[in-house]
């Protein structure tokens, strides 16, 4: 009996509806369904002076999940997606993503296009699009005290986000640099669309094997965005006597102290993006994101009275 996943975000009413209409359908199909919300790809945060709570990412893996599913569907905006990825990656689960949020830069299909995409892709007809995942990793006195799988990007800054920090950060063997700044952004090509892209960081194509290094309103016309191959591990210490908050997509975080370190590094688990129609990247930036839409208006022939 074919096998299939079902997440959804299950405070949106549309969403909820949808994910159990498709779980009826599909078993009317005789196939096997699992549903999870995505809330379990959240981590929370911390809380400050409190110990961190430690979730391994393996341990994310919703009950029936595994290597014989098929694929999965998620349902939501793109925070949904994110925290679907966490759940699904280490499994190796391909994933359907279904807008009923808002932008949906990461989702494949419309509500509308759900009966003629799942009939699409039980009959293999699809594609699959690799996104590198990060590992990110806290070291408490060289002990792991906290980890998420992250997609988009990992954001260090001090509270409030305002104030100015020193960060020490290594990539690979190469000698540490001291970057002044409100805070940095350590992102993947599918985060540059992100913040690091308000943040004035370039843009880069899912496929491009590298990481980049942004620092959030630095305090030297020195300091500018570093783009670098993601097999170098990074390391960023706080040259501050202040604790930080370090985000990872957004939707997880903890609090880091001096003596604490953080490391990234690539994922041996990819993001498995299930697309109909061979990948666009810079179509789907023009229709999400506005790349490349003319803004002036270009000179007609008109005659002149």
């Amino acid at each position: 009996m074919p096998k299939v996943g079902i997440i959804y975000n299950d405070i949106k009413p549309i969403a909820n509806e949808a994910a159990h209409s498709l779980c009826d359908r599909l078993k009317a199909m005789n196939h096997e369904v699992c549903l999870a919300t995505g809330v379990a790809g959240i981590l929370g945060y911390s809380q400050a002076g409190k110990p961190v709570c430690h979730t391994p990412i393996d341990s994310l893996v919703p009950p029936g999940f595994d290597q014989a599913m098929d694929f999965a569907v998620v349902f939501g905006g793109d925070g949904t997606v994110l925290s679907a990825f966490r759940q699904v990656a280490p499994k190796g689960i391909p994933l359907l993503a279904v807008n009923t949020g808002h932008m949906g830069f990461l989702t494949e299909i419309y509500l509308n296009q759900l009966n003629q995409a799942v009939d699409q892709v039980i009959a293999g007809k699809y594609e699959i699009e690799d996104r590198v995942m990060v590992r990110v990793q806290l070291y408490s006195h060289d002990r792991l005290a906290w980890e998420a799988l992250c997609m988009n990007e990992m954001v260090l800054h001090r509270q409030p986000l305002t104030s100015m920090c020193h960060f020490e950060v290594r990539v690979g063997n190469h000698a540490p640099v001291d970057i002044a700044a409100d805070g940095i952004i350590i992102s993947t090509p599918t985060g540059s669309t992100a913040y690091s892209l308000s943040a004035g960081g370039p843009v880069i194509a899912p496929g491009v094997p590298v990481l980049q290094l942004i620092p959030i309103c630095p305090h030297s016309l020195a300091s500018r965005g570093l783009v670098f191959p993601d097999s170098d591990p990074v390391t960023v210490t706080s040259a501050n006597p202040e604790s930080l908050v370090m985000v990872v997509d957004g939707n997880a975080g903890c609090y880091v102290v001096p003596s604490d370190r953080v490391r990234l590094a690539r994922s041996p688990y990819s993001a498995k993006f299930i697309r109909l129609k061979s990948p666009e990247f810079f179509r789907v930036l023009r229709e999400k994101l506005g790349w490349g839409l003319p803004h002036i208006a270009k000179p007609t022939s008109v005659e002149l009275p």
